[in-house]
């Protein structure tokens, strides 16, 4: 984002950028300015009233097309976050993330690991996306409109407070941590998400539409998971704000 687009984002008090961290901390993503300090007023919104913004948001082009905006889904004491890329048309319709083929290969993944969008706290996962309306032709979204849909995604993260974040994904990925390295790059370590103060441990994997087409590659995502898990049992909530 150049400065004029930097100065409009300011002045439409749709909150602050993230950036990439220097090259001693490369693969971390940081959020320098807080909500609070950029006068943003999506930094101070509950789930509801962020959720009627998204809902009635016209910020980028992709509201001209979509039929329902997807906010998320899951419990908001789930301690797990899953974050993929945008929604496809069946979330479109449904206003759900991974509705499809593809979210269904990710219930069956999470619910061998104990996990689900219908349970709650340790056992709980909370599903969102980096955009909230579908691309057309379930193009990758454009760094325009992720960068529209940031701070919803941001203020989800500080409310939910996740102990972990999956990223499922290259869009998702390079999107959060602020890179363009390959997923193969990515995965297998433990990145870090600097959100409202907290520290989050994020693990990186292949999307389930991905793994549709490369079966494989499902031992590689089982590995991911079982990752995220020993990181999970580590880790601490922060403390609410």
């Amino acid at each position: 984002m150049n400065a004029a687009h930097a100065r409009l984002w300011n002045l439409l008090g749709l909150g602050p950028l993230w950036t990439e961290r220097a090259a001693a901390t490369a693969g971390r993503f940081d959020a320098q300015a807080t909500p609070e300090a950029a006068g943003a007023p999506v930094g101070r919104m509950n789930w509801d009233e962020l959720e009627r913004n998204v809902t009635g948001c016209t910020a980028c082009g992709l509201c001209k097309g979509r039929t329902r905006t997807v906010f998320g889904v899951g419990s908001r004491d789930s301690e797990w976050m899953v974050i993929g890329e945008g929604p496809g048309a069946e979330e479109d319709l449904r206003g759900e993330p991974f509705v499809g083929q593809a979210g269904r290969l990710l219930d069956s993944i999470l619910a061998a690991a104990g996990l689900g969008r219908s349970a709650s706290g340790h056992a709980g996962v909370y599903i969102a996306n980096v955009v909230k309306c579908r691309p057309p032709g379930n193009r990758n979204p454009e760094p325009d409109e992720v960068a529209h849909c940031e701070p919803y995604l941001r203020r989800q993260i500080e409310l939910l407070r996740p102990r972990i974040i999956l990223l499922l994904g290259r869009v998702a990925a390079q999107a959060m941590i602020g890179t363009d390295a390959s997923i193969a790059s990515l995965r297998g370590r433990v990145h870090r998400l600097e959100i409202g103060g907290s520290s989050v441990p994020t693990i990186v994997t292949y999307h389930p539409a991905y793994l549709l087409r490369n079966l494989a590659d499902k031992a590689k995502v089982w590995a991911d998971l079982c990752l995220a898990h020993e990181v999970f049992k580590r880790s601490e909530r922060s403390p609410t704000r």
